[in-house]
């Protein structure tokens, strides 16, 4: 259930996300443009519908998705710029939102916001979140979902670390990984190795 997104593009794009001489504008740039070329091969899996469409000169049967049926929920904050990303691809797709925090000390996540359009059940989620560390905040988010009904998810992130990997793949099973990235572990603070830093904070320039 875990797909290493290893694409030319996206690797080269990888490599200059990990630069620490990266500025946050460009940084939120490449995490946008990698999450649009991901969303690409995820959709390799989406279920298209055929229908008959008139072209100027006669009609045609064509394969459409129906962008109503997703629903793009960044974890926040770092997830909203490869949020961003994605609704270049599926602009009509809605957007939930879960605000989780780590904990310095325990490093367990802590819930402090979550809104969400209705019918989860019955909506493809893409829950987006650049890294994925001890996979704590992940599996909690997806649990979250799950708990509101949610039925058919995938998880998106940047680089991951072969312990959240672990984490998402025995708790929520049923749930698809998708990433750029697999890195060496995690350093005593739990953040990724040789990873990017900090994702949010180069996101937004809170350094």
């Amino acid at each position: 259930m875990v797909t290493v997104l290893d694409n030319p593009i996206i690797s080269h794009k990888l490599a200059q996300l990990r630069n620490k001489n990266t500025p946050p504008k460009i940084f939120r740039k490449l995490v946008q443009e990698i999450s649009m070329l991901m969303i690409y091969e995820v959709g390799r899996e989406f279920e298209s519908e055929e229908i008959t469409i008139e072209t100027p000169l006669t009609a045609c049967r064509v394969k459409i998705l129906h962008e109503e049926n997703f629903v793009v929920i960044p974890i926040l904050r770092a997830g909203l710029a490869m949020a961003e990303g994605v609704l270049k691809i599926l602009s009509g797709a809605s957007v939930g939102h879960i605000g989780l925090y780590r904990d310095e000390k325990t490093f367990k996540p802590i819930e402090y916001y979550s809104k969400m359009p209705p019918n989860l059940g019955e909506k493809i989620l893409l829950v987006t979140d650049p890294m994925l560390a001890t996979g704590g905040s992940g599996s909690a988010a997806l649990q979250m979902l799950k708990d509101k009904g949610a039925q058919k998810i995938i998880f998106m992130n940047i680089v991951a670390a072969p312990q959240g990997i672990e984490k998402i793949s025995a708790e929520h099973p049923d749930v698809p990984i998708y990433t750029a990235a697999i890195d060496d572990g995690l350093n005593e603070n739990c953040y990724i190795l040789p990873g990017l830093g900090d994702a949010g904070d180069r996101i937004f320039g809170t350094l």
